[in-house]
């Protein structure tokens, strides 16, 4: 919300600085976003009068111009501008200054020959209108020396402020002022709101079509005949100028400077343009088509709300105008719509249709339901002032809407919620300023309160919490009382609960096996999605950002492989990274997960003279899939492995680790034909994990167990084994567990070897174990007599032998 500091002034009679307003303006809720003083841009600019101005010897369309500036002698500058002549005063820019309007700075130069000190200014290089065609051409009055942006009145500094969705009151300068004025910044001034008695019946009538009775409440409007269009007054075009508002006509500006002067939005229609008497608001019909004043082609659908003559569509109610009922500067007789629409409604159909404009953005966020009554003849007289003519009665449709409510608010009520102690005085006084009736009365107990009714510009008032806020923005922020939070604990409670402070680990984990932590968007291109079993329609963005971020993701390993990808394609080879984030496998609530994957590619290290490069590869991967799901609470002992992961996985180079009978973690080698879709060279390893499958640990006491350590001389024993070559490893790693009983502290597989002396479909698989006792040393019999159980039962479950 943009406005300039005399703009304010006409609403607030205070004589507070403007520094102090801007200071309390944060205080209630109105943040300051910036504040341009565009005087000070315009320093350099001052008025003088051209001297001489004679034809330039050596171009048809130059003149060379003496200038008085006020200060010594005449400097010579050449201009193109047709109406530069003698006598006359306009703004100069001398050498050095910068010229917004054509972003440049001047320079002392040579035009055709003839020495040019400067430039004599357009409205347009001044940033004032689109006007170009000439120099400005000021009254022979003009102070020659003068600073032109006091005298121009361009010394009106703009401010900028930051509007919260609730505070719909408040994008109106009016509204504004109204704050300021409630916190003792000033009295709020008196606007003539009464109405004004037409002279003639209406040519257009309003007709709300039942469908449309809901979305438009009440609607009135006026005609207005004999004006006369041009441009707008210099006071109304500069303020439209300085919040952005580019000048058209007198009439498109009225309706842009009353939509910002009291934020009410209005539409003017051409009535010579308008076919038939009268205009409909009413749903659109599927496939109709309207050409808004943006020039843009719109197709709509029934769900959405026009407003229609015998010819069409004219105007996306709420949302824009058509250009087929436009005014223009021809037109002499109009038609003046104000109205109230539905604010869901108008946000719904702008969003399909990707509108963004000044009117959607007051209608979705709420007006005051009785504005199309109060404000047609205050706008009727702003017409008639500066364009003529005469105005009609007013015609109406719509009964209103039901905006009444009382809310009861207790006079302790304040110091209950916030602690701050506002005299009863100053509450009503507050309130009523602001816009509030107040009726005192007792509440059912017989406590002391009002019956507090909110002005129909407050739509967001709905209890008494809100009118407690009201009154503690207004009274300030700044007065209330400090409290120390109550201290429950001696000791500090954990801030993270136990299911985030696992995700915390399992980061610091993967960090600490090498993996750089990665943070990408939840959406991804539709093929790659695909290629990730992903894709569905229910799954894709309605409005995304772009064609290649289209799908929400089925997984993380896509955006982590696009971007191995890109640092690939910048010489960047060897990526390890890491994300956990979510992932969408549909629609609904529960089917969007939480995932903890990751990916290596190229070289586990750099190249070194002692050799510790090497290609990653699966079990890398599978490392990593283990550290985090320790990390997550997951006990190694307690994992197995299996040949089976999904499909995006090479076949015979993946597995999953799995426990009892849930599947924990994915890892492998990803397949070639998803590393080609991504244009990776060489072999990528990843691993893939969704939190909600891995268990929450269940403790059962303090989260590690006092450590033991024995003071008996461990013993360790290698087995090698001869087994079918698809017996896996972990099977006969149980088998072997169980044989060598509970004085097992270590076992792992260090040999597996299949070729020369091993029958074929046979593999040999090396095994060592240690055993460490606690109550004594081991004789030699009862290490023979583990070593023979460990023996059988590998035997039993596997059908090893040993191998001789």
């Amino acid at each position: 919300m943009k406005f300039t500091r005399d703009w304010l002034f006409d609403h607030l009679d205070t004589d507070r600085s403007f520094d102090e307003i801007l200071d309390i303006l944060p205080m209630l809720g109105l943040e300051v976003e910036s504040v341009t003083d565009r005087a000070a841009a315009l320093a350099p600019f001052t008025i003088a009068e051209v001297v001489s101005a004679v034809q330039h010897p050596n171009a048809d369309k130059l003149r060379v111009c003496m200038v008085n500036t006020g200060s010594g002698d005449p400097i010579q500058v050449v201009c193109g501008a047709p109406n530069a002549r003698a006598g006359m005063k306009g703004v100069f820019a001398p050498a050095g200054a910068y010229v917004p309007g054509i972003d440049l700075t001047l320079k002392v130069g040579e035009i055709r020959g003839e020495a040019s000190n400067g430039m004599l200014c357009s409205e347009r290089e001044m940033q004032l209108s689109d006007e170009h065609d000439g120099i400005i051409d000021l009254p022979d009055d003009a102070p020659v020396g003068a600073a032109f942006a006091p005298y121009a009145g361009l010394d009106d500094p703009v401010i900028e402020i930051a509007i919260t969705p609730n505070r719909a009151d408040c994008l109106g300068v009016r509204g504004v002022a109204r704050d300021l004025a409630a916190a003792g910044y000033g009295r709020l001034k008196d606007v003539d709101f009464a109405a004004h008695d037409g002279r003639y019946d209406s040519p257009v009538q309003w007709v709300i079509d039942p469908a449309a009775k809901a979305f438009c409440p009440r609607v009135t409007g006026r005609g207005f005949r004999g004006l006369k269009n041009g441009n707008s007054p210099s006071w109304m075009a500069g303020r439209l100028n300085a919040v952005g508002q580019r000048p058209i006509s007198a009439l498109v500006d009225i309706t842009n400077y009353v939509m910002i002067d009291l934020g009410r939005p209005l539409h003017a229609y051409d009535v010579a343009k308008i076919n038939g008497d009268s205009l409909t608001i009413r749903p659109a019909k599927d496939g109709e088509t309207l050409t808004a004043l943006n020039e843009k082609h719109y197709s709509l659908d029934a769900s959405m709300f026009i407003i229609a003559d015998e010819h069409g569509a004219d105007d996306l109610a709420g949302i824009m105008g058509g250009a087929r009922t436009g005014v223009s500067d021809t037109t002499t007789e109009m038609f003046l719509e104000v109205a109230i629409f539905d604010p869901i409604s108008v946000a719904t159909t702008a969003r399909k249709l990707n509108i963004n404009s000044d009117a959607r953005y007051r209608f979705e966020r709420g007006l005051d339901v009785t504005s199309p009554d109060w404000v047609q003849g205050h706008v009727a007289r702003l017409v008639l002032s500066i364009c003529g003519g005469e105005a009609s009665h007013i015609v109406s449709a719509g009964d209103g809407a039901n905006w009444q409510r009382q809310i009861f608010l207790s006079h302790d009520k304040v110091q209950k919620l916030t602690g701050m102690d506002v005299p009863i005085t100053d509450q009503q006084q507050i309130l009523q300023t602001l816009g509030f009736t107040i009726v005192a009365c007792d509440d059912d107990s017989g406590d002391g309160g009002w019956q507090v009714s909110p002005p129909a510009w407050r739509g967001d008032i709905d209890g008494a919490a809100d009118l407690v806020e009201e009154i503690g923005r207004i009274h300030g922020y700044d007065n209330l009382t400090m409290a120390h939070l109550p201290r429950e604990h001696v000791i500090a409670q954990p801030s993270l609960s136990p299911a985030q402070a696992r995700l915390f680990r399992t980061r610091r984990a993967l960090a600490g096996c090498g993996l750089m932590e990665a943070v990408t968007f939840s959406f991804l291109s539709e093929s790659h999605a695909q290629a990730f079993g992903g894709g569905a329609d229910h799954l894709k963005l309605v409005n995304p950002i772009s064609a290649d971020l289209s799908v929400m993701r089925p997984s993380i390993l896509p955006n982590l492989l696009a971007a191995a990808a890109r640092n690939q394609d910048r010489g960047e080879s060897d990526v390890a990274m890491f994300e956990i984030g979510p992932v969408f496998l549909g629609d609904q609530p529960d089917e969007q997960r939480t995932a903890c994957s990751g990916i290596r590619h190229g070289a586990t290290a750099p190249r070194e003279w002692h050799g510790t490069m090497r290609k990653t590869d699966l079990f890398d991967a599978k490392a990593d899939a283990e550290a985090a799901l320790a990390a997550l609470g997951v006990r190694s002992a307690g994992l197995q492995t299996i040949a089976e992961a999904p499909d995006y996985f090479h076949p015979n180079r993946s597995g999953a680790l799995v426990q009892g009978r849930t599947k924990l973690a994915s890892f492998g080698e990803l397949h070639p034909r998803i590393a080609e879709i991504f244009g990776l060279r060489g072999i990528v390893v990843g691993f893939e994990i969704h939190v909600e499958d891995v268990p929450m640990p269940k403790s059962k006491g303090p989260a590690k167990s006092l450590l033991s350590m024995s003071v008996f001389q461990p013993v360790s024993r290698d087995f090698a084994f001869i087994v079918d070559a698809d017996v896996a490893a972990g099977d006969l790693l149980r088998a072997v567990k169980s044989g060598a009983g509970s004085l097992l502290s270590d076992m792992r597989v260090f040999d597996v070897y299949q070729g020369d002396n091993i029958d074929a479909g046979k593999k040999s698989v090396a095994i060592t174990i240690t055993l460490s006792p606690t109550k004594a040393t081991l004789t030699d019999e009862e290490i023979e007599k583990i070593s023979a159980s460990v023996v059988a039962l590998a035997a039993k479950n596997c059908g090893a032998v040993l191998r001789g």
